[in-house]
Order: structure tokens, then C-alpha cells, then sequence
């Protein structure tokens, strides 16, 4: 179908079960119909195309037969209601589903798509099972709201949870509260000034009398999350982990190695597919950032076929849902019955490839073993990775000092000032704080594809404390990209009821998420071990306090253990 004129209607209204009316606009073919209906809902002002169709071109959504509608959520922008993150999107969504399946030129048949906010707005909805809802395409989302976006393995997301709160929320939020056009002008100038030195303010503490949305007062649920003030029911209505058995819409999820929510949006897919099969379920996983689907990312070039214009040189994304929509609310033929459940890009090699399972079934679990250089003295920056446990009994130390934290340099970052992606992490290896591991060069090519994880036996003279690792592909030039990295906080790795961790000898685990990369001939691994990466994460103040209520802080010193019984250490998911 090619329609040709498209019919726009501004700020329709739709009432919630309580009351509340959202407002959408709606862009449907003008045409004789019914249609099926494209629906998504988001925060960020379905007015911006910047973020209403984001990745999208939802003008050809509309010419091939769909009416799409756009919502801004409750409490944002036209809709009413008071705003606060995921409390009341299953619901709201479930009520917009059904209201959208009625309208006189919808055929009944409703799916969602959607980024992030929106593309968790859909998973949540689909929890309430809407009758109507027949496909969603969640793109680089959440499980969980507070563990995957305020926190992480116990840690804050500062610098993403900082910057969301002040340059994505604060604007709406002053609009509403000033309503004499001077007083938002002074306030909205306010705003810019806090954003425009963020890197200073993620600094601050305590997080809890954060001056950007203290001053301005707005956000508060940021202070109700960061100290973790909701209750059990509210935190059950933030998350889908244990709601998995109550989704049965077929759901194609879109993720990026250099995501921020790329272990989110795998555990989703992977959960969802325990309940149903490969035909329903799908993934791919790009060399992408969250909304960043270009072919260059960092200081790499995929190729134009990596790009969302131009997937495997077969289609754009606007075409692959186009198709999959087409497939459930169409019932057009289509190969998603067929087709296997998992695409996704190899770096290195820079080829796309389809696979069964995640995990990889056909995967070798290979350690790579750290140790230090030839001799007792070794300094940070000369340590080995090796195939075989290490012979010598020395150990590696440095000192971490929260007031000099080791910054963050690209990965899966989401917040101002900092690029993400495969970065040159040359600079920070030079750091006295950061133990560098490095193989020797490879002579034969070899594949890591899947999660990844290090292994450590540790000893801090802190009461608590972090460890952070990283994964690096070093060039023959010597240029070391970054794949992917971890952060563990040690107080949750001593065991239950051992609340002493200072000068104990500890076996920590640190889940650096997961990659795809072939290191080719005369490329060479490398791990990074450290203490901090901020602002991704709240720098550990080493006193059993954080960020959120503390201002004081201790330098710690870290030993890193790679004996024999003690056999520190990266587990790479090899694929032959």
C-alpha cells in the first residue's frame, strides 16, 4: 500500500480509568480504512520529532497503511496528571491500547514501538495483556527501573541519572510550575546554567542535596530513588523481572553492544523466549549506542551495512518494523517464522550473522590468566594476560582515591560530557590507579562473542570499596579500544553475614556485561583492573558510606591477587 496524503490530528484526547486525559497526535493515511494502529508513548513531548520518531520514519509507517499515534505520558507535556517514572505506565498503557483498537478508522489490531522510556512504556503495557495489543518493538530497554537505570550491581548511574533528571525532565516540570512567563524564562535560564557545568555537579555531595533540582525543585522522585525510599508495590510497578510469564506479545528487541541497557534488553528477549519459541521472539544486537545506529561509533568505522540505513545491506529500520508489523497485524507472509531468533553484528570482522540461542550453544569458556611482570617491583601498565595460571607469587597494588576518580572514556555511557563507544583508552591506562593486562599478539584470529566476566581475589584496607575491569582490543599500532567493562561494590561479594571485609582476602566476581569481537592477527587482549569509572558510577568513598548522604572520604589500597591458588583471572566466551 502507498498512500499518498496523510491526515494529521493534533492533541486528541484519551481518558485513563481514573480520570486523566493524555493527550496524542495522530497521523493516519487519508484513505479508506480500517487501519492498524502504531502506537507509542513517551516523556519527552511528542511535539520534537527529535524524539517522537527518534529512529524512525513514521511518515512511511503511515504510507504503508498504518495509523501511528504518538502520546505524550501522564503528567509530561500536554497530557495531565502528575509525573513519576513508570508508576503508572502499564496501566495507562493498557487504557491507551484499548482506546486506540476503538477509534473509527483503526481495524482493532494495535502494536507499540518505541526507545528507552517508550520502549519500557511497551513491555509494561504488555504485562497488563490488552486484548488488542498484538506486537511491540522494544529497542534498548529496561527490566527494571531502579536496577537498571538508577543503579546498577548496587551502584548508582550518576552521571545518566544526573543528567536524565536535569536536561530531560526539568524543562516540562518548570513549564508546569511557573506558569508567569517570567518566572520560567528566569527558571529555564537557571536550568541551562546547572546543565552547561553538569561535569562539576557530578561531583557533589551529598547526591541527596543535589543543588540542580534542589534549587529549582523538581524531579523529587530522583531523591526517592537514589535513596531507595519506594515501597515493595511500587517497585514491583517500576520493573518486569517478575512479570516475564505475563507477556505473550510476539516482541522483536533492538539492542547495542555500547548500550546502556544492552544486559537489560538481553535478559528481556531471553526470558521472553523461555515462554514462547523462536517465532514470536526476536533480537538484534548492533554495533550501536543508545540511540546512536551510525556506522562510525567512537573511533571505529563498521561500515555503512552496520548502519540503520542499511542493515546488512538488505534494509533500514524503519523497513525491518515495517515488515515485522506487517507480519502480526497484516498477517502478510513474511520469514520471521523461519528465520533464526538471534541477528548480530561481529566486530573485528564487521559481519552480521544469525544465531539460535544466547549463549552461543557452540561457546568455550577460556581464561585468560593476570599477571604481573618479570619482577616483584613490577609497575601498574606492564602486567601480563596469560593462557596458564601464573608461577610467581607476586601480587599487584595501587591506591584508589575517591577524590581523584579514574574517569570514564566511552563504553555504554548515557549522560553529558562523555562520548560513548569503542574509545582510545590509552590515557587512562597511564594512570597510577589502573593495572593494565595485555597478551601477547595473536597469531590466529579469535572470536569472543557473549557474556563476559572476571574473576579476582582481592584485599582492601577499606571498610568498602569498588573494583572495575575492562575489556580492550589493542592494535598492532598500540591503539586500545574499548569493548566492554564491569564494577563490582566488595561489601556484597563477603559473604552472608560477614560484614568485615577490611584486610580479608576476597574472591569477587565482576560481570562486564557482554560483546561480540574477533581479535584479529597482531591484536592483542588487554584487561584493565581499577576502582572507579565516573561518572558511569557513584565513586566509592572506601568508608561503608556513599555518595547519596556522605562527603567524606579515605584513599584505599588494593591488592590484586594472581597466584596459583588464587588465579585472577577473565573468562572470554570463545567461539570457534
Amino acid at each position: 500500500m502507498d498512500i499518498q496524503q496523510i491526515i494529521v490530528e493534533k492533541n486528541v484526547p484519551c481518558q485513563m480509568r481514573d480520570g486523566v486525559t493524555l493527550y496524542a497526535d495522530i497521523y493516519r493515511p487519508d484513505a479508506e480504512g480500517p487501519f492498524p494502529v502504531l502506537l507509542t508513548r513517551l516523556p519527552y513531548n511528542k511535539d520534537l520529532p527529535f524524539y517522537s520518531h527518534r529512529y524512525l520514519d513514521t511518515h512511511r509507517l503511515v504510507q504503508n497503511g498504518y495509523i501511528v499515534i504518538i502520546q505524550d505520558v501522564r503528567g509530561r507535556y500536554n497530557s495531565e496528571g502528575d509525573f513519576y517514572p513508570f508508576i503508572y505506565e502499564a496501566e495507562d498503557g493498557y487504557d491507551t491500547v484499548e482506546w486506540a483498537a476503538t477509534l473509527p478508522y483503526s481495524n482493532g489490531k494495535v502494536g507499540m514501538f518505541g526507545l528507552s522510556y517508550y520502549g519500557f512504556t511497551q513491555l509494561l503495557a504488555a504485562t497488563k495483556r490488552p486484548p488488542h495489543l498484538k506486537a511491540i518493538v522494544p529497542a534498548m530497554t529496561l527490566t527494571d527501573w531502579q536496577k537498571d537505570s538508577v543503579e546498577n550491581e548496587g551502584k548508582i548511574n550518576i552521571g545518566g541519572s544526573e543528567t536524565w533528571a536535569l536536561e530531560s525532565v526539568a524543562p516540562d516540570e518548570l513549564k508546569r510550575k511557573h506558569l508567569d512567563p517570567e518566572e520560567y524564562n528566569q527558571s529555564i535560564k537557571k536550568m541551562a546554567e546547572y546543565y552547561n557545568d553538569i561535569e562539576k555537579w557530578f561531583h557533589y555531595m551529598p547526591i541527596e542535596e543535589w543543588p540542580p533540582l534542589k534549587d529549582l525543585g523538581v524531579a523529587d522522585f530522583f531523591y526517592d530513588f537514589i535513596q531507595n525510599r519506594l515501597s515493595d508495590e511500587q517497585l514491583s510497578r517500576v520493573s518486569i523481572a517478575d512479570k516475564f510469564e505475563l507477556i505473550d506479545v510476539p516482541a522483536y528487541h533492538i539492542a547495542g553492544w555500547y548500550d546502556n541497557f544492552l544486559k537489560a534488553t538481553i535478559r528481556n528477549f531471553s526470558e521472553l523466549k523461555k515462554n514462547d519459541d523462536s517465532k514470536t521472539q526476536k533480537l538484534i544486537i548492533g554495533p550501536w549506542a543508545h540511540g546512536i545506529f551510525q556506522s562510525r561509533l567512537g573511533e571505529r568505522n563498521f561500515g555503512l551495512h552496520a548502519s540503520q540505513d542499511w542493515i546488512d545491506e538488505q534494509e533500514d529500520l524503519t523497513n525491518l518494523h515495517i515488515r515485522w508489523f506487517n507480519h502480526w497485524l497484516k498477517e502478510e507472509k513474511s520469514d520471521f517464522e523461519t528465520s533464526a531468533p538471534i541477528k548480530l553484528f561481529v566486530m573485528g570482522i564487521n559481519e552480521w550473522r544469525d544465531e539460535y540461542e544466547w549463549p552461543l550453544a557452540r561457546t568455550s569458556y577460556k581464561p585468560f590468566y593476570l599477571d604481573s611482570a618479570n619482577s616483584a617491583n613490577s609497575r601498574f601498565g606492564d602486567g601480563k594476560l596469560l593462557h596458564d595460571i601464573p608461577k610467581n607469587e607476586w601480587t599487584d597494588s595501587y591506591v584508589y582515591d575517591p577524590a581523584n576518580p579514574v574517569p570514564t572514556h566511552g563504553g555504554g555511557t548515557l549522560f553529558a560530557g562523555t562520548a560513548p563507544g569503542p574509545l582510545d583508552q590509552r590515557e587512562i591506562e597511564e594512570r597510577n590507579d589502573v593495572l593494565v593486562y595485555t597478551s601477547e599478539p595473536l597469531t590466529e584470529p579469535l572470536e569472543v562473542t557473549g557474556p563476559v566476566k572476571v574473576k579476582l581475589w582481592v584485599k582492601t584496607d577499606a571498610v568498602d570499596t569498588d573494583f572495575t575491569a575492562k575489556l580492550v582490543d589493542v592494535t598492532p599500532e598500540g591503539k586500545a579500544i574499548h569493548l566492554t567493562d564491569g564494577i563490582r561494590r566488595v561489601k556484597s561479594e563477603a559473604g552472608e553475614g560477614q560484614k568485615d571485609i577490611q584486610n580479608q582476602l576476597l574472591e569477587i566476581e565482576i560481570d562486564l556485561w557482554a560483546t561480540s569481537n574477533v581479535f584479529l592477527p597482531g591484536h592483542s587482549i588487554r584487561v584493565e583492573i581499577s576502582s572507579s569509572n565516573f561518572p558511569r558510577f557513584d565513586k566509592n568513598l572506601n568508608t561503608g558510606k556513599t555518595m547519596v548522604d556522605s562527603t567524606e572520604y579515605k584513599q584505599a589500597t588494593q591488592e590484586i591477587f594472581h597466584q596459583k591458588e588464587y588465579p585472577s583471572h577473565i573468562l572470554l566466551p570463545v567461539i570457534r
